[in-house]
């Protein structure tokens, strides 16, 4: 029994030095561990540490520019200053294009948590129309979301007020001053300053994006277009200190922006007006050009539109009762107008017929009241029955004997008619200073065989010789080629910028003109033209028109029948002469020194002579007092020049 115990405890005391062992292996064990343990983590942690060290070098060393810029673009702001457009002037210093102070609102939309919502609620201090929101709208596309984008442009003083008591509601929402672009005559000018409008999408992609930065206009039509490079200036810009709120708090730098240059035009207003004032509402059109440099003096369109109502966007309602309105304001029918120029052709094409040889000037030719082409029965008619008998060009000129000019034309051949006829400047743009400018229609074998796949037929050729058929000018093309009738066949390229004013402070200077090109060769062809024209005026179409003028006029009306005779139209209008034709009148004086070319076109009236020749004299008499004072000028200083020294 006792043995049995010894082996017990024998046996336990060998278990627990086992047990002993075994627990001093695991603590060495977990010791081991804890030192693995240790050593990974503390090398972790000199890795990151590293990795922190390298990533705050990079950070602070390789990207501290960056960083820095970055940092001072939250505090300072850039805003680009918009350059104050360039003021439009006629000749005699009257302004045509103003800038006048207004306000408007502009919306930064990175700082509006619910543009909809933001808009909806504005909409109910402010009017804010469905136009307005569509072009805010259209502009944020362009624009990125820190940059200020105009919503409604031009507010009232009652606006203005109600927006500033409700303005902690609309945060990124700002009343903003600016110029806008304003035309103090309204209509008067629609057609040839032009107006501006609103940068669009479309503008946004031919436009340079730092050059326009801050610029909410530019130039849609006429002058305002065609120089909208030297109106709209240099941009500048100002460094502003902000707060977290991106409200200002001081200047810290500026650069001003360089306005634009001033335009002085060659328009006169005296005449421009007078003319105006002429046409009485009636359609039509008129321009008037100095045949010594081919300076534009009038450019009138009837019936115009208030450019005003483009400048800052045009509602849906008022542009679709331009469009709608009968008289079609919103054409430009100096540049686009089609007419059918009639007899103010003979001029030119008896011009034609003397440079080519076809005829001389006293050559004649037998008026029996009807032209006939050798071998057709057809016959093409005179105005008077019976004919006019002999004449010559002078006499056909004079009386518009249409069977001188069919002849000539015929003779001609419709090739060499196209050719010497385009010289004059028809068929093709003048190359006046302006966008969208038309061709009208030189009558020729390639024109009909390209329009209506069709052969040229010789009885077209005849009345093309009198401005009929497939004939279409307009009525600055018709103007130019007056003009060098006028000076002595020698062609200017119209235009309309006289002088530029390039810095504030500084003279006008003169904008030199294109070379002129010589068209009419032998000074007697002109000569004999010239005295046609005259006789007009004294005893022709237009006789009585040079009443108390103390100039001569040379001068040729035009009548167009708009309807043929034969269709129902004709009858229909019958008992109202005035509604049948297209009515013209082209004049230039002092006959002998020519000074100003005149047409004027009337799309409906009962002759040149009767309609259209007044409207030409009202605008020659609002030319006279300036062209008498300017003639006195030069007499002064040329006796002046001839006085011997001393």
């Amino acid at each position: 029994m006792a043995g049995l115990r010894f082996r017990r405890r024998h046996r336990s005391a060998i278990s627990w030095r086992g047990g002993a062992a075994k627990r001093m292996k695991e603590a060495h064990q977990e010791a081991a561990l804890f030192r693995r343990r240790a050593v990974a983590g503390f090398l972790l942690i000199v890795l990151a540490l590293t990795a922190l060290s390298l990533r705050f070098a990079w950070l602070q060393i390789d990207r501290h520019d960056e960083f820095r810029a970055r940092s001072e673009a939250n505090r300072v702001l850039t805003r680009p200053l918009p350059p104050a457009r360039g003021l439009i002037y006629d000749r005699n210093g009257v302004l045509l294009a103003e800038n006048v102070a207004a306000f408007r609102l502009e919306v930064t939309p990175e700082q509006v948590a619910d543009m909809a919502a933001m808009l909806q609620a504005l909409a109910r201090v402010v009017p804010i129309g469905e136009d307005d929101v569509a072009r805010f709208n259209n502009l944020r596309k362009g624009k990125r979301s820190y940059q200020s984008v105009p919503l409604r442009m031009k507010l009232s003083e009652e606006e203005i007020a109600r927006f500033s008591v409700n303005r902690w509601a609309f945060p990124g929402v700002e009343v903003v001053p600016y110029l806008t672009r304003s035309y103090p005559l309204g209509a008067e000018f629609a057609h040839t300053v032009g107006y501006v409008g609103r940068i669009d999408s479309e503008d946004l992609t031919r436009l340079d994006k730092g050059d326009y930065a801050g610029t909410t206009h530019v130039g849609k039509t006429g002058v305002e277009k065609y120089y909208e490079e030297r109106l709209h200036g240099t941009p500048g810009y100002e460094k502003v200190e902000v707060n977290a709120d991106h409200r200002p708090l001081r200047v810290l730098d500026r650069v001003a922006p360089q306005p634009g240059q001033n335009l002085f035009l060659s328009i006169d207003i005296n005449i421009q007006e007078a003319g105006e004032a002429a046409f009485d509402g009636r359609p039509g059109s008129a321009v008037a050009i100095d045949p010594r440099n081919g300076e534009v003096l009038a450019m009138i369109s009837v019936p115009s539109f208030d450019p005003n109502l483009f400048v800052n966007g045009i509602s849906h309602a008022d542009y679709a009762a331009l469009l709608a309105a009968p008289g079609k304001p919103l054409m430009n029918r100096v540049l686009r107008g089609n007419y059918i120029p009639g007899s103010t052709m003979k001029p030119f094409v008896g011009l034609a017929g003397l440079e080519t040889g076809i005829r001389k000037p006293g050559d004649t030719i037998l008026s029996v009241g009807e032209f006939h082409i050798p071998g057709q029965s057809r016959g093409y008619r005179d105005d008077v029955r019976g004919g006019h008998g002999r004449v010559d060009l002078v006499q056909a000129i004079a009386q518009s004997v249409n069977t001188y000019f069919y002849s000539v034309a015929f003779d001609m051949g419709i090739d060499r008619f196209s050719e010497v006829m385009g010289q004059f400047g028809f068929g093709r743009p003048t190359g006046i200073d302006l966008v969208g400018e038309g061709s009208g229609v030189l009558p020729s074998r390639e024109w009909k065989r390209g329009r209506f796949n069709q052969p040229w037929y010789p009885g077209e050729t005849v009345i093309a010789g009198i401005g009929q058929g497939y004939w279409v000018v307009t009525p600055l093309q018709l103007a130019n080629a007056t003009a060098m009738l006028a000076g002595r066949g020698l062609r200017h390229t119209p235009r309309l910028l006289r002088e530029v004013q390039r810095g504030i402070g500084d003279a006008p200077e003169r904008e030199p003109a294109p070379p002129p090109e010589q068209v009419v060769h032998r000074e007697g062809d002109w000569l004999a033209v010239e005295r046609g024209m005259i006789e007009v005026v004294k005893s022709g179409t237009a006789r009585g028109i040079d009443r108390d003028f103390p100039y001569t006029i040379a001068g040729k009306t035009g009548t167009a029948e708009r309807y043929s005779r034969t269709d129902e139209t004709w009858t229909s209008i019958s008992t109202s002469a005035i509604e049948r034709h297209q009515v013209l009148f082209e004049a230039f004086t002092p006959a002998e020194d020519p000074r100003i070319a005149v047409i004027v076109a009337l799309e409906a009236g009962r002759s040149g002579g009767r309609d259209a020749a007044p409207i030409v004299r009202r605008m020659l008499d609002a030319w006279l007092p300036g062209d008498l004072e300017r003639e006195a000028g030069r007499n002064a200083a040329t006796a002046s020049a001839a006085e011997p020294a001393g």
